[in-house]
């Protein structure tokens, strides 16, 4: 009778352990991007000296306060895009002297340099346009808050500083895909940059 027992316990224990579920770890998931078909319209700049052409999907807005402050030039902007709750920020600065100049410049620099302790890397590129259109672009890739800042300037009257910022709270390899997208965008507000001649 024991021997019965004994076996009925160990059919039991074995049949309750064959319908055990096995945990298994989910593969890793990114978030699902549906990416515009990419098209350029020339941005209205009204009075400021600067033109460009920007993405068809993106959207100009102008900064009229800095800080809950007025804004220290009219002719600040974001440059947003709604299908990735991202923006650019632009701010624009007249130059006054070379000292001015080389303020702003060493600002940016700085600016750039806030994000070094995050960032695996920062890749800084020289950009020198035809039209006096000189700047630096800054990649900085790791966890930062802004992967992508730049500036540009006439190294006389003009000084333009821009930074990329993308909302989400996501690893910054599933933004990768977003953030080259929109460096592509980027590329293109370069190229087709200028100064606006005074009359």
């Amino acid at each position: 009778m024991k021997k019965i027992i004994w076996l009925i316990g160990v059919i039991i224990g074995f049949s309750s352990c064959g319908n055990e579920s096995v945990n298994t770890p989910k593969p890793r998931a990114y978030p699902r991007i549906y990416y515009p078909q990419r098209g350029y319209v020339q941005a209205e700049t009204g009075d400021c000296p600067y033109r460009f052409e920007r993405p068809v999907y993106s959207r100009m807005e102008w900064d009229s306060t800095f800080f809950d402050e007025k804004a220290p030039n009219p002719c600040w902007f974001d440059l947003t895009f709604p299908d990735f709750n991202a923006k650019v920020h632009f701010s624009y600065f007249d130059v006054k002297d070379k000292n001015d100049l080389f303020r702003h410049i060493n600002d940016a620099f700085k600016m750039a340099g806030k994000h070094s302790s995050k960032a695996n890397y920062i890749d800084e590129r020289i950009l020198n346009k035809p039209g006096e259109v000189y700047g630096r672009i800054f990649e900085i890739d790791g966890p930062a808050a802004s992967p992508l800042q730049l500036y540009l300037t006439d190294s006389t009257s003009h000084f333009l500083r821009g930074a990329l910022y993308v909302r989400a709270k996501i690893h910054p390899d599933s933004l990768a895909p977003i953030y080259d997208f929109i460096k592509e965008d980027i590329a293109h507000v370069l190229n087709t940059f200028s100064w606006k001649k005074s009359l």
